[in-house]
């Protein structure tokens, strides 16, 4: 299964190369069965890809994979900025359905955690925790402990940490899940940023994301 995506018009950021990345031919095999079978897509630089399918069909298995988090059988998997191959798990933030977050800790403590463990220095496009608060709408939940959160404010901090470290590549299981509607616009808002900045994202959602340069990969 192949879906051959357009090179989008807008040039580099500043010079930068652009980044692509390509799966080509990849199977997935969990417990002795065959859950990925002869994917392949090539996404460019300002594009989002909405992974579809019924429970079991593998979007999840497809996300970990592209992390990095399961081997693949056969088929490759690369991320490219120009004529160059860079680490993929170097560049990628994966959001699976866990939130990924200590119960115990404040919301800023734990989004301070994720700061210094994803980067080594501060990325120019990465936010405050305070700002990416902000944009989550949960500037009153600073100090608050993360376990005394609901379930759509755990949420909501947990995608916040997708902009306190800029990574190009998006990788996001079901981001939308226990988001109220105001959340999920505003989400959606932050998704069609990141793409206009150059980034990339594969997401499996059942929510449309309402902007140009979305493509579906139906497994």
């Amino acid at each position: 299964m192949n879906i051959s995506l357009p090179t989008p018009s807008n040039a580099p950021e500043g010079g930068a190369l652009p980044l692509r990345l390509c799966v080509d031919g990849v199977s997935v095999q969990r417990a002795g069965r065959r859950i990925i079978d002869n994917i392949g897509f090539k996404l460019v630089e300002g594009e989002a890809l909405v992974v579809t399918g019924r429970n079991g069909a593998g979007k999840s298995t497809l996300l970990r994979a592209l992390a990095g988090l399961l081997p693949i059988g056969q088929g490759a998997i690369r991320l490219n900025s120009g004529p160059l191959e860079v680490e993929l798990a170097q560049n990628a933030h994966y959001l699976a359905h866990a939130d990924g977050m200590k119960l115990a800790l404040s919301v800023e403590e734990n989004l301070h955690f994720w700061a210094h463990y994803l980067a080594d220095a501060p990325h120019p496009r990465s936010q405050s925790i305070p700002q990416a608060l902000s944009l989550a709408g949960l500037t009153h939940a600073l100090h608050a402990p993360f376990g005394a959160l609901s379930a759509g404010q755990k949420r909501r901090a947990a995608l916040a940490r997708l902009l306190v470290v800029h990574r190009p590549l998006w990788l996001l299981d079901e981001p939308m899940t226990a988001l109220d509607q105001a959340s999920r616009i505003r989400f959606a808002q932050a998704m069609r940023a990141h793409c206009a900045e150059g980034g990339l994202i594969v997401v499996a959602t059942h929510e449309p994301l309402g902007f140009e340069t979305t493509r579906e990969l139906a497994l």
